[in-house]
């Protein structure tokens, strides 16, 4: 998709004579030796690691009665070691790909050895500790071997805990286990950057997003909602702004802190309208909603895609939902829908004037 449109903009630079074709070309294929971020293989070769540890961990569980304990830890131990000695063997030669295979593997097994041998010798703890301690093993493996897919069995780790813990306490708040979710959404950013692992990001930052979601469930207090919807836009705009402090950061984590930061406001504005269904205060909110959707286009809506068609759908449904709930007639949505249109039009008129002002300054600056 973007060499299509890299080749697409590099033939118009041509023709506009800013670029020559041997440059163009030589641009086109400095591209095509970059090592693709989607491997087929790479994909083929982890999803068979993961079927080979399911194998190897079943074959072990169903032949378990018959296996001595000594024998059975010592399958577990050295099948563990072997698969990382492996692992670290292969990568010293570039072979990545199944080096990162033995590696999943190697933390797969290492999970499935911690509750088959709980089971052996009856230790005592909860499937909630083998989670804590998985996890764990699964982040040093990924910082030991620097490993973008043991990052990424590691941020899936973090869902599982938290699915346990839920499970467990029929998602009611228990002691210091809740904050250990947005720990692990920490511990993975940290691996992400570490690793390189960016698309595992996203299991950080969704982490995060439902564990925030979650809190509200427990007491469905306006004063959170309002919390969401003011700390999320303030964040958004401090990563959105290109002179902000934390516009380096960002630059470096990509578009999912802007789009992540807007979500979160946005499931504070859809709490608000849970608990405000009526009355002067709706309006209020509907109009704070959709003020926020055109400020999210107009800070990121260029170059974020991810945040233009949120602000886009945000937008249309907050319209479509004012016009249904309180106007009470086709002339009446009609004239919400009037009025919404000159306000936008009216921000779009000052936005563009700003866009070609700040153009113009960047020109003279230029020069």
């Amino acid at each position: 998709m973007y060499r299509g449109r890299l080749e697409r903009d590099l033939a118009t630079w041509v023709g506009k004579g800013l670029l020559t074709d041997e440059t163009a070309d030589s641009l086109l294929k400095e591209y095509d030796t970059r090592p693709a971020s989607f491997s087929l293989g790479n994909v083929l070769m982890i999803l068979a690691a993961i079927l080979l540890a399911a194998a190897i961990l079943l074959v072990i569980a169903s032949n378990w009665e018959q296996i001595p304990r000594l024998v059975r830890v010592g399958v577990i131990l050295a099948l563990i070691w072997a698969v990382h000695l492996g692992a670290a063997a292969i990568l010293a030669r570039g072979a990545v790909a199944a080096a990162g295979g033995l590696l999943v593997i190697g933390t797969l097994s290492f999970g499935g050895a911690i509750s088959l041998v709980g089971q052996m010798y009856h230790l005592s703890g909860d499937e909630q500790a083998v989670m804590y301690l998985w996890f764990a093993i699964a982040a040093v493996s990924a910082v030991l071997f620097r490993s973008a897919v043991v990052a990424a069995v590691a941020g899936f780790l973090s869902w599982a805990s938290f699915a346990v813990y839920l499970n467990a306490y029929d998602m009611r708040w228990m002691s210091f286990h809740p904050w250990v979710a947005p720990l692990m959404a920490v511990v993975v950013i940290a691996l992400v950057r570490y690793t390189g692992a960016d698309r595992a990001r996203h299991l950080a930052y969704l982490l995060l997003v439902g564990w925030l979601a979650w809190l509200y469930t427990l007491d469905s207090d306006i004063r959170l909602a309002c919390a969401y919807a003011i700390v999320g836009m303030l964040v958004f705009i401090l990563v959105g702004l290109p002179f902000s402090p934390l516009s380096r950061l960002v630059k470096t984590a990509g578009a999912a802190p802007a789009f992540y930061a807007f979500l979160v406001a946005v499931i504070g504005l859809f709490f608000l309208h849970v608990e405000i269904d009526q009355g002067g205060r709706l309006i209020v909110l509907g109009v704070l909603t959709l003020a926020s959707a055109i400020l999210a286009i107009g800070l990121q809506g260029r170059d974020n895609g991810a945040v233009r068609y949120l602000a886009y759908t945000v937008f249309a449904i907050e319209l479509l939902y004012l016009g249904s709930v309180t106007v009470g007639s086709i002339l009446g949505t009609s004239g919400l829908f009037l009025c919404s249109g000159l306000f936008v039009a009216a921000v779009a008129w000052v936005v563009i004037r700003l866009e070609r002002r700040f153009a113009i300054k960047t020109g003279e600056v230029g020069q």
